[in-house]
């Protein structure tokens, strides 16, 4: 009896689920996409209502051609590409090339690689979804037509090779409008006071408010060192009265488990991965990985989506779990549901294990680091967003001094909840000692610091995916693409792991924004994403969508083409001669930073690394000094000019001042709340903020 085809993606995915359907089945992959737009042409025919001209994928012939062969042989074809609107439009290309009918059953999805939920799909058949292949071809020829018609625009404006898109251009605006920002802010000053209250042997840190006036609380923020001195010699250092003492009660509730932009989002923050890496990882561990006793499974679910509701047998199953491992009070079961209107993107669950019994504990020899780093996160949020809140004690003293008002503010766990599985830094707060109104106490001491206000931080990943997605700009799963081309056509660069443009990027962005006012509008470009949800709901045709953006982008380039002026970035001259032909070398911009390279390009291809001191001797070796390099990756360290002889390194920036607890360099970070200092001696807690 002849066998039945299962076409999926990829080979790892093939390899999981041929393992599961039994010997009546063969599996093939396709390999990703298999038919496109061809590369060296528009491929649309514009006066033919914008029809796209789809051509097989160069290199792809032998696999379609085994496609075929096999598609021939079987009893039924079934395919299985991945459930979004993207495998929609593979399925229907593969249907295409193998003459089966889109109407016909044809189509199956897995919101997860189980043997269960494969064998139900399997049963479950249904014909493709034309409107979600609409909404998905419509995006395809918006992203063709923007990037094949302003594309040649700034390569003859400003240099080749350069890109624009629909998704990019919105996200470089945005890292250009916020480095305007932190250009044009001008700094305020402003001071705190901050009282050391005795109370047994024990400070209680109150903070200054501000004053008491005919019985009212007017709240007072100095601005200059004469108001913060006025403020102070109207205090009595001994005598702090307890105005008012009250204890109350917090809850924290713990947050709701992955989407696609809230995974890449925390695995930026917390285990150090760009989204690219978490999409790759997450990936493998949907597509399957082979346990000892299981053979190959899924231990995830779909990883692109944007809804975070949760199967209700699943609620029930964790809640098992949780009660059973850390007892009755801490399972809370909450389906969370989703925040936006429903789509493809929406129409199955948040990103969780496809098994809670399956702890990270347990599968952790199977995973590589990677892996089991990505799935211990993926994990722990699920879990902890079934558990109960944590529960806080709660106190507010208000002090008095010579009707100065001061507060203090404390807490203390009473029950940790979901913390227990998902801890943060801050969760346990600091408890101050008990006091009575009406009691005079005395300070130690009060202390006035000088502040001034900082410039907005320049964008991260994790902020820049959360931008976008509050904005409503592209998808989440195409946000590593779309950072990835930013930094690959040099109108990026990394900092500090921040994004910064280039002045390649800012000229483009100039370009943009004036001659293409409407496609780099984040509202506009929200209102194509609506349009394209719309498509997938068969509200509105997609050519519709289609003409309304070619017809405003035709516009926009019969004047940008007459107006905008060559625009010429200059590379910036040095002093240091190339050894190969003699010219002065110049200053570039590439993917990783700043490099020195020969003007004589393309008959001299000299190119060195940039050396860029920081002006302070090696701590360890005292002869040589500090210099800033870039590892494969990009990201920016420090160490010594005289490497390898000297192997001094820190990824934080090393000063020129000792620790004064074990007497080793110390370093500076910036982060959100200031500037961080701390010990380079990784055995020493030194650290302090300043800023």
């Amino acid at each position: 009896m002849a066998k039945n085809l299962i076409i999926v993606e990829s080979p790892t995915k093939a390899k999981t689920i041929r393992k599961m359907v039994g010997s009546n089945y063969k599996v093939m992959a396709s390999v990703g996409h298999v038919r496109d737009l061809p590369k060296s042409k528009l491929g649309i025919d514009i006066e033919n209502n914008y029809e796209p001209k789809y051509m097989n994928i160069w290199g792809k012939g032998e696999l379609i051609k085994e496609l075929k062969k096999e598609g021939k042989k079987a009893g039924k074809i079934l395919l299985a590409t991945d459930p979004d609107r993207e495998g929609e439009a593979i399925s229907w290309h593969l249907a295409h090339i193998l003459d089966l009918d889109p109407e016909a059953p044809v189509r199956v999805t897995f919101n997860e690689i189980t043997k269960e939920t494969v064998k139900k799909g399997i049963k479950n058949p249904r014909a493709i979804d034309k409107d979600l292949v609409d909404a998905q071809q419509a995006r395809r020829i918006l992203d063709r037509l923007v990037g094949y018609k302003v594309s040649p625009l700034l390569w003859k404006k400003v240099k080749n090779g350069l890109s624009a898109g629909r998704v990019q251009s919105v996200a470089l605006k945005i890292i250009c409008e916020r480095e305007e920002e932190i250009r044009e802010f001008v700094p305020e000053e402003y001071w705190s006071i901050t009282a050391k209250v005795l109370k047994n042997r024990r400070h209680i840190e109150a903070n200054y408010y501000g004053r008491r006036l005919n019985g009212q609380d007017q709240a007072i923020k100095p601005k200059t060192q004469e108001e913060t001195e006025e403020i102070l010699s109207r205090m009595d250092k001994n005598l702090f009265l307890v105005d008012s003492m009250k204890e109350g009660k917090r809850q924290r509730k713990s947050q709701p488990p992955f989407t696609t932009s809230t995974l890449q989002q925390d695995a930026s923050r917390k285990i150090n991965f760009n989204s690219r890496k978490t999409m790759r990882v997450a990936q493998s561990l949907y597509e399957g990985i082979r346990l000892p006793k299981e053979g190959n499974v899924g231990l995830i679910t779909y990883m692109r989506t944007d809804s975070t509701r949760i199967n209700a047998g699943v609620v029930a199953k964790t809640k098992e779990f949780i009660q059973a491992e850390y007892g009755e009070g801490y399972a809370q079961p909450n389906s969370w549901g989703s925040k936006k209107k429903e789509n493809i993107q929406d129409a199955h669950e948040c990103i969780r294990p496809t098994d809670v019994y399956r702890t990270p504990a347990s599968i952790k020899d199977s995973l590589s680091r990677d892996e089991f780093r990505l799935y211990q996160l993926i994990w722990t949020r699920f879990v902890a967003s079934q558990m109960a809140n944590a529960r806080y004690k709660t106190q507010k003293i208000v002090f008095l001094s010579n009707e100065e008002i001061f507060n203090a503010n404390g807490q203390s766990m009473v029950f940790d909840g979901f913390l227990r599985v998902y801890p943060s830094k801050d969760q346990e707060g600091k408890e101050i000692p008990l006091v009575e109104a009406g009691e005079t106490l005395k300070a130690k001491d009060i202390q006035s610091d000088q502040h001034f206000t900082n410039p907005p931080a320049r964008f991260n990943e994790a902020s820049l995916i959360r931008t976008l997605e509050e904005l409503g700009i592209g998808r989440p799963s195409t946000y590593s693409a779309t950072i990835s081309t930013l930094q690959s056509r040099y109108y990026v660069v990394l900092e500090d792991r921040r994004f910064e443009p280039t002045e390649l990027g800012e000229a483009v962005n100039d370009i943009l924004v004036e001659y293409f006012p409407k496609f780099v509008d984040e509202k506009f470009t929200a209102n194509m994403e609506e349009d394209l949800d719309r498509i997938a709901e068969d509200e509105i045709p997609w050519r519709e969508v289609v003409d309304k953006v070619y017809t405003q982008l035709a516009a926009y380039l019969e004047v940008a083409e007459e107006a905008v002026e060559k625009v010429e970035i200059r590379d910036e001259p040095t002093d240091i001669v190339c050894e190969k032909c003699g010219r002065n070398m110049v200053i570039k911009m590439g993917r990783y930073g700043k490099f020195l390279a020969c003007p004589g390009f393309p008959d001299c291809r000299n190119t060195k690394a940039l050396v860029e001191k920081v002006g302070l001797a090696c701590p360890e070796c005292k002869e040589g000094e500090v210099v800033i390099k870039r590892s494969k990756k990009g990201r920016k360290f420090y160490g010594c000019s005289r490497y390898p002889d000297c192997e001094f390194v820190s990824w934080d920036e090393p000063i020129p001042e000792r620790c004064p607890k074990c007497g080793d360099i110390l370093t500076k970070r910036t982060t959100r709340k200031g500037t961080q200092i701390k010990c380079h001696n990784k055995h020493c807690d030194y650290s302090r903020m300043e800023g």
